[in-house]
């Protein structure tokens, strides 16, 4: 049964810019969901309709079987929200940041000292309950936030980049806190670019980019799509090389990448000593190949043409950027 139901989900800033173009998918009750996808993708803007945050410009949402549109409060009622800006209050002690989270979702007060030990049993900050935010590490203001989407006891929690800019211990037990609540049976949405994340953590993932959804399924059967091995060559010539072995009976798929190519091959132990022999044919020096198995980032790069690896500027950010300093201007 569907949690999130959308149909051609659209926003458009500005009158003219699309950063959501006409998306349609359904996340299923009780798994974890990924949106995955760079920086300025359309994925925060995404979440952030589904919560009632921003206006829908076109198409329908559905969110726990309640019209988005026509019924935000009562959607708000049913999720929890961990954004990707902290959102605690930095002079405010633990306690005293879920007691707000809870009046403002009008809890009863004894509920909200029932909930509020529960919880932060629950993210392992017992013990911190009385210190100010201000004095916690990065990962330990992810989990307290997580806490406080937990209060209300919503049907789906979304998590907005949760793990973004945290150190590799705090990533990994941010992970494990958001498994033992889904075994719990909360349904999780989460929008990440870390590849490892979607995979070791999504049941299934959408890859989103320019706003489309490009492709949507469990990571194993999307790098199963690819049908091989990778193997990445960087040689003294790439062009030369790139039209001399495109048409070989054992490679499956060569993509040009900035300074290499990428080769899709069935097994690439046995492909590597050909291609140096394919190279030796032509007069060409390989300077570096290396083999691996499929990745997400490998699926984005199949769907897309780029990889996921490369944190530029898009157009996403450049006209966040533009209205930003227009409005600076204004001032």
């Amino acid at each position: 049964m569907a949690i999130v139901e959308t149909n051609n989900l659209t926003k458009v800033f500005g009158g003219k810019f699309t950063a959501v173009d006409h998306i349609s998918f359904e996340v299923e009750k009780g798994e974890i969901f990924g949106f995955l996808g760079p920086n300025g993708a359309g994925k925060t803007t995404t979440v952030h309709m589904l919560c009632t945050l921003t206006q829908i410009t076109e198409g329908e949402a559905r969110v726990a079987g309640i019209d988005v549109k026509k019924q935000p409060d009562e959607v708000r009622k049913k999720i929890g929200l961990v954004p990707q800006d902290i959102s605690v209050d930095d002079d405010l002690t633990a306690k005293e940041n879920m007691d707000l989270h809870g009046k403002l979702y009008h809890m009863p007060k004894n509920l909200i000292n029932k909930r509020i030990p529960e919880l932060l049993k629950v993210v392992e900050l017992t013990d911190w309950k009385d210190a100010l935010v201000k004095t916690f590490s990065g990962g330990m203001r992810r989990r307290l936030e997580i806490a406080e989407g937990l209060m209300h006891r919503p049907e789906i929690l979304f998590l907005d980049e949760p793990t973004m800019l945290l150190d590799p211990a705090s990533r990994v037990s941010i992970w494990e806190y958001v498994k033992s609540l889904n075994e719990q049976g909360i349904t999780i949405f989460m929008t990440t670019h870390y590849m490892d994340e979607a995979d070791k953590l999504c049941d299934r993932v959408a890859i989103i980019d320019y706003g489309k959804i490009v492709t949507i399924g469990n990571p194993e059967e999307l790098k199963g799509m690819l049908g091989g091995d990778i193997v990445t060559v960087h040689t003294n010539d790439r062009e030369k090389f790139l039209n001399h072995i495109k048409n070989l009976n054992f490679i499956t798929e060569v993509l040009p990448q900035e300074d290499g190519i990428r080769i899709t091959v069935d097994k690439g132990e046995t492909a590597i000593p050909k291609l140096f022999q394919e190279a030796n044919k032509v007069g060409i020096g390989i300077n570096n190949i290396s083999l691996s198995r499929p990745t997400l980032d490998d699926v984005f790069i199949k769907f897309t043409g780029k990889s996921l690896r490369e944190e530029k500027t898009d157009k996403i950010e450049l006209y966040k950027r533009t209205m930003l300093m227009q409005r600076r201007k204004h001032q």
